[in-house]
């Protein structure tokens, strides 16, 4: 019987009239052109306001730097366990699933229909046809419409991995920003409650002046007050000592129970950081990626809605095999039985519809270059104002460790005026309450240090982790297609 050759005939015919290829999304330098002048104006050698004094690529395994193993195990943690990541996974899987849909269109569809049953007098002819019938379905891609479509999903795909991505390397920095600061408030803490004793012995040595007749009660009145200060600023510190035991807590998917241990101590700030080139940064960072993903799928959409005001046509293809101990077939039926079909579809007048749809889509393609043009500028703000607190708190940091200095060498002074009886016990208590507040001070500057080399890894887009070798062969950055054009 030749009616499967004819089928398969007809099929590899059509395939033929597919042909039209699809045009590229456009390119990151054409992005950066429609974007405006800021970031079209970038060149590959423009370096950072800012400045910095390290060279070389940017820095991955970051984590590794702080030299704080516990920090490694609770952002890895963090990854497996954190409820917000999970669900940005299942973004991703599903965004996956929407490319297999789209791919599934551009295949022909298979349908097995069987019939059968007994006319007991009814209306329904057919209930007294027994039979099989295999049929298939396709609509050949004349115009790219499927495959502008497919390929829509596809770059909403890599816009989800890499949004997936940009949010691990987020948690990370977020973990170990928050274990900065549950160290910094566990310290503050006991710094705050050695305050509050040099407090009450002021408050001790008030009164036995009074008690003396050398002071008077205003003193006594004075040194109550301030340890009453110093008393609600330790429990306020054992507050954000708390909340930030529990914000870690949160991050990695435990019960906030405040029961995590804090190191009592800060890690080391590392070396410098080599900061790259501006371009460079919007060429790795995974969020600035997603957004240039999203423009590609803004541009497919775009000539998928264009391709939809074209004729399609759709092939049928049918075998069946059919009997019937009721009905009487033609004496010239064979068994089995088989043909080859068509539909033409061309939209003719739909309102306006189709053109419309064409315009918001382009619109949506503005929208999404405008986004990355937004994103792009936040990022290289993101990046100067890293390199600028860093500066200043590295410059802070030396201030303030002098100013610890000195005023530790007043605490001596104060202590051996007190051992020679020049003075009495109050200005080494006091000057001790100014060594506390140094050191609060200088804690701040060397916790908010390490917060910043965090940030500064974040929004260069150095991954918190070794990343893996690329596969063999791979020569293109994820996302960034050799070549392009715009609708």
């Amino acid at each position: 019987m030749q009616t499967p050759k004819i089928i398969l005939g007809t099929l590899a015919g059509a395939a033929l009239l597919t042909g039209c290829i699809t045009k590229d999304p456009p390119t990151r330098a054409e992005i950066h052109e429609q974007a405006g002048a800021t970031i079209a104006k970038l060149t590959p050698t423009d370096p950072w306001k800012e400045g910095t004094s390290a060279t070389g690529p940017i820095q991955d395994d970051w984590l590794a730097t702080f030299g704080d193993p516990q920090l490694t195990a609770l952002v890895n943690e963090a990854i497996a366990n954190n409820p917000d990541l999970r669900v940005a996974s299942v973004r991703v899987e599903q965004a996956a699933q929407y490319v297999e849909l789209a791919k599934a269109a551009l295949r022909p569809a298979v349908n097995l229909l069987g019939t059968g049953g007994l006319n007991m007098g009814g209306g329904d002819v057919s209930s007294a046809l027994q039979g099989l019938s295999l049929g298939a379905s396709w609509e050949p891609d004349l115009w790219g419409r499927l495959r502008y479509s497919r390929n829509a999903y596809e770059a909403t795909h890599a816009s989800a991995q890499a949004d997936f991505e940009f949010a691990r390397q987020s948690l990370a920095a977020t973990v170990a920003r928050s274990w900065f600061t549950a160290s910094e408030t566990g310290l503050q803490l006991e710094i705050t409650e050695s305050m509050a004793g040099a407090a009450q012995e002021l408050v001790v040595l008030a009164e036995k002046r009074w008690e003396k007749g050398s002071g008077n009660e205003q003193d006594v009145a004075q040194a109550r007050a301030n340890l009453g200060n110093y008393l609600d600023a330790a429990q306020q510190v054992r507050l954000a000592h708390e909340q930030a035991l529990r914000a870690i807590e949160l991050l990695l998917g435990r019960y906030p129970a405040a029961e995590l241990q804090a190191r009592h101590d800060l890690p080391a700030l590392p070396g410098p950081v080599p900061a790259g080139l501006p371009l460079e940064m919007l060429e790795r960072r995974p969020d600035m990626i997603a957004a240039d993903r999203r423009v590609a799928a803004a541009f497919n959409l775009v000539g998928e809605a264009k391709a939809a005001r074209f004729p399609k046509i759709v092939l049928n293809a049918n075998i069946a095999v059919i009997e019937s101990e009721i009905l009487q077939l033609k004496d010239d039926f064979e068994n089995p039985t088989g043909g080859v079909g068509a539909r033409l579809i061309a939209p003719i007048y739909q309102g306006g519809a189709l053109k419309t749809q064409v315009v918001i889509r382009t619109l949506q393609q503005k929208e999404a270059v405008a986004d990355y043009a937004r994103l792009a500028l936040r990022a290289l703000g993101d990046v100067e104002n890293a390199l600028s607190a860093s500066r200043a708190l590295a410059e802070r940091d030396r201030v303030l460790q002098r100013t610890l200095a000195e005023t530790e060498r007043g605490l001596g002074l104060a202590r051996t005026g007190y051992r020679i009886g020049r003075t009495d016990l109050r200005p080494v208590q006091q000057q001790q309450l100014n060594v506390y507040t140094a050191r609060l001070a200088l804690l701040r500057v060397q916790s908010e240090q390490l917060a910043q080399r965090t940030n500064l890894h974040l929004v260069l887009g150095g991954k918190f982790e070794k990343p893996p070798p690329p596969p063999e062969g791979v020569a293109q950055a994820q996302g960034a297609p050799a070549s392009g054009g715009t609708h």
